[in-house]
C-alpha cells in the first residue's frame, strides 16, 4: 500500500534565539516490509543539511541554524510503499529449541544491546514482578504476543497521563500511559525473559478504520520488534494488541526512545518556547 506522510514540527520562541543545533530521525527506512520512494526535508530558516547513518542504521539529518530567529519549522514529507509481513509460523523453531537458542552464550553476545535494561526499559523490581507472571511455556512468538496482549489489557491508553521521560516501572505505578510507555514495558518484559527487543518509532495509518478501531493511536506511533528464532525481527504493537502490518511506517529503531528521538536539539537564547507537531498519514492516490 502506498502511503503519504506529512510531519511538521514548529517551535515558536518567546524571544530571539540563535545557534540552534538539531538532529532529525524522520527518514523512513527501507527494508523487507517497506520501501521509501521519496523523502523531502525542509527547514525554515534556511539551513545547510548534512546526513549520516547512526550506530543502529537509522538515517540522521543534522543542521545548525546560526542566524537569529524567533521560529523554527521542520517539515518532513515522505511517500512509502508498505506490505503485510508474511510471517509463517512453520518457520519458527520448536519451543524447546527456540528458548535454548536465545539462552546460548553466542546468541546473548550477539544481541546483548537489545537484552540489557535501558533508561526507560528498566528492570525495576515492579517490572520484574510483572514479567514473572507472564507464561513462557509456548514458543518465543507466542510469549511476546501474549505479553503484548497482557499490557493492552492491564493498562489504559490515556494521553497526558505520563511524560516523555516516564519509565516502565513508573507506568506500572500510574496504570495508564501512551504508546511510548507500553513499548518500553514490553521491551523490558521481553529482555527479562531473554528475548532481544528493540524500540521502534514511526507512523500508523488509521484513516479508514471505524468503531472500536477508531480509538487506535493516531499517526505518530511507537511499537517494538522482537527477535523470533527461525523467523527474525517481528513487529508487535502493545497499544493496539496486534502485529505490525501495512498500516505501519517505520522511521527508526534503537534500545529505547532516547536512541531515536525524531527531533532533538539545543539553542542559545530564551527558555520560553511553544512546540506544535502535526502529522498526517494518508493513502496515496493511484
Amino acid at each position: 500500500m502506498k502511503l503519504e506522510i506529512c510531519h511538521v514540527t514548529r517551535y515558536r520562541y518567546g524571544g530571539v534565539v540563535s545557534d540552534s543545533v538539531n538532529e532529525l530521525r524522520l527518514a523512513p527506512r527501507t527494508d523487507e516490509r517497506q520501501a521509501c520512494y521519496q523523502h523531502v526535508l525542509t527547514v525554515d530558516p534556511n539551513v545547510t543539511m548534512m546526513s549520516y547513518e547512526d550506530y543502529f542504521g537509522n538515517r540522521v539529518h543534522a543542521f545548525t541554524a546560526n542566524d537569529a530567529h524567533r521560529e523554527l519549522v521542520i517539515a518532513s514529507r515522505s511517500t512509502v510503499v508498505t506490505r503485510d509481513s508474511e510471517m509463517k509460523r512453520k518457520t519458527e523453531e520448536p519451543p524447546t529449541e527456540s528458548w535454548a537458542r536465545i539462552r546460548s552464550d553466542a546468541f546473548v553476545d550477539a544481541y546483548a544491546e537489545y537484552l540489557l535494561p535501558s533508561a526507560f526499559a528498566t528492570f525495576h523490581a515492579a517490572v520484574s514482578a510483572y514479567a514473572s507472571v507472564i507464561g513462557a511455556e509456548a514458543g518465543v512468538f507466542d510469549f511476546v504476543k501474549g505479553a503484548s496482549g497482557r499490557i493492552y489489557e492491564d493498562f489504559e491508553y490515556k494521553p497526558q497521563s505520563t511524560g516523555v521521560h516516564t519509565t516502565a516501572d513508573e507506568l506500572i505505578g500510574i496504570g495508564s500511559g501512551v504508546c511510548q510507555d507500553f513499548a518500553h514495558l514490553l521491551l523490558a518484559v521481553c529482555r527479562l525473559r531473554g528475548v532481544p527487543a528493540r524500540y521502534v518509532s514511526g507512523y500508523h495509518f488509521v484513516g479508514d478504520l471505524q468503531g472500536r478501531d477508531a480509538d487506535f493511536e493516531q499517526a505518530s506511533h511507537a511499537w517494538i520488534e522482537a527477535y523470533v528464532p527461525g523467523v527474525g525481527w517481528l513487529g508487535f504493537d502493545p497499544t493496539n494488541n496486534g502485529l505490525v502490518d501495512w498500516r505501519y511506517v517505520k522511521l527508526a529503531h534503537g534500545r529505547d526512545y532516547l536512541d531515536i528521538v525524531p527531533v532533538k536539539g539545543v539553542y542559545r537564547g530564551t527558555d520560553e518556547q511553544e512546540l506544535t507537531v502535526k502529522v498526517d498519514v494518508q493513502l496515496a492516490a493511484g
